[in-house]
């Protein structure tokens, strides 16, 4: 794929003749021969946000984050589910599929997809079989599994968490295991497919939001640190701070956490004293057990702290705030603006809280890797319920993978321009563009689920 990419790359800007692209060419044609070869066919496919080679998914990273996005698009609007290469397909032959691929269109996916075929035709290349979008059974099951899985993961999480915090609040010594295994099964999700783990941040319950908060801030964390090249063993460290950065909280007083009016001064300072609370609780842990990093009591000491050292609690001497602790704060922050608490009944949208945190110097945050994070959710975060210029409603599900069309996810239509529920709900990626080149929705605003009476979660599950 990423020999598929480079020659993409290098045909849209260079001659044939150039030898940067006469190179990547030959490259691509030997790699696809000797992987056909060695498995007996080649096949590209692409389901949804995802690229099988040979019924093999493709693991999304980093390093290859850009270039999968770019083919995704690509094939989205040549309308192409899967391309069948045969034996001994020729740099020439690539070059003509590829200059078609790649080139302007202002027609539909189902259009574009006829004149790519009928081309091949007409040049008597018949090395490449090109196949329409359609979702298989294997497709099907992929998925399924995917979204039991990450509902399983979510709510084993949520459980331990609360048995963690409530154990530390009577006194009890709760089971490290059972938090590293949560943590495992959650860095190990994220890494398989994180859409659908992300999507259950998004399904805030009022009554457990100590316990999901810090779930979600862990999910996302995990999510952004594989963004930013971490290791699998780096990701485990971050998400274990993650998951205990607000146990501290189990140290303050409940009618203190559950007050709805304004705090005190001597409530205030129980308050802001959860960050160093939840140190003595870990570092209570790590005697007794020796399973919890330093890195751990680090994020939970200063995840309440702004990159200048404003915020609390106060610093002694100057120091630097941990890249991990900058990760911590800022899925904390989000999480927190875009939930209902006790005290705050009417959350921001989660578009709003992403532009506030990249607008407002006040925050303190880190804002190359705020920058990351909208990268990760998109302008439009899952869970988000749009109007679009159809005038139809529609909640977003996924970012697009796409880096150049985050204004432009997956979403899926839930009700009509009259207001009719559609079920089930349309899926529909909003960065394809029909006949013309334009796009047939764009999104004009968000909008309060409450206002129409829809629970978002549902769309999500």
């Amino acid at each position: 794929m990423v020999a598929f990419y480079a020659a993409l790359r290098a045909i849209k800007l260079y001659p044939l003749e150039h030898s940067a692209v006469q190179k990547t060419l030959a490259e691509l044609s030997q790699v696809a021969e000797e992987l056909r070869l060695e498995e007996g066919e080649l096949e590209f496919r692409i389901s949804g946000e995802f690229i099988f080679l040979n019924s093999t998914r493709l693991r999304l990273d980093l390093s290859n984050y850009a270039t999968f996005g770019h083919i995704l698009t690509l094939c989205k609007v040549a309308g192409i589910g899967a391309i069948h290469v045969g034996p001994k397909a020729t740099a020439k032959d690539w070059t003509f599929l590829l200059s078609l691929l790649g080139g302007e269109t202002k027609t539909s996916p189902a259009e574009r997809f006829a004149e790519i075929t009928g081309r091949l035709k007409e040049a008597k290349i018949d090395v490449f079989q090109l196949d329409a979008p359609a979702e298989t059974q294997t497709d099907r099951e992929f998925n399924e599994e995917a979204k039991a899985a990450a509902n399983r993961t979510y709510s084993q999480s949520v459980a331990v968490t609360k048995d963690v915090i409530n154990s530390v609040r009577i006194g009890k010594t709760p089971n490290i295991r059972k938090i590293k295994r949560v943590v495992q099964g959650i860095v190990d999700q994220v890494l398989n497919e994180e859409t659908s783990l992300i999507g259950l941040t998004a399904i805030r319950d009022y009554d457990e939001y100590t316990f999901t908060h810090s779930v979600n801030v862990c999910i996302f964390s995990i999510a952004l640190g594989r963004r930013l090249g971490m290791t699998k063993l780096q990701l485990y460290e971050l998400g274990l701070a993650a998951l205990m950065h607000d146990i501290g909280k189990s140290r303050v007083p409940l009618d203190m956490l559950q007050k709805t009016g304004e705090l005190t001064e001597e409530e205030w300072r129980w308050m802001s004293a959860h960050p160093w609370l939840g140190v003595l609780v870990l570092f209570q842990f790590r005697r007794q057990q020796d399973e919890l990093s330093y890195r751990a009591m680090t994020v939970c000491h200063e995840h309440h702290m702004k990159i200048d050292l404003t915020g609390y609690p106060k610093c002694v001497r100057p120091r630097q705030v941990s890249v991990l602790s900058k990760i911590v704060t800022i899925a904390d922050s989000y999480d927190a603006a875009t939930s209902r608490r006790v005290y705050k009944t009417e959350p921001l949208a989660p578009s709003a809280v992403l532009e506030e945190m990249r607008d407002n110097p006040r925050r303190g945050l880190d804002q190359v890797l705020v920058k990351a994070f909208i990268n990760l959710l998109g302008i439009y975060p899952v869970g988000t319920l749009i109007v679009l210029d159809t005038f139809e409603l529609a909640v977003v599900s996924a970012a697009n993978p796409n880096p150049e069309a985050l204004s432009r996810p997956i979403v899926k239509i839930i009700s009509d321009a009259q207001g009719n529920t559609i079920s089930p709900p349309l899926t529909v990626d909003l960065a394809v563009p029909e006949a013309g080149g334009q796009y047939s929705r764009s999104i004009i605003k968000t909008a309060d689920p409450e206002r129409y009476g829809i629970t978002v979660g549902d769309y999500l599950i």
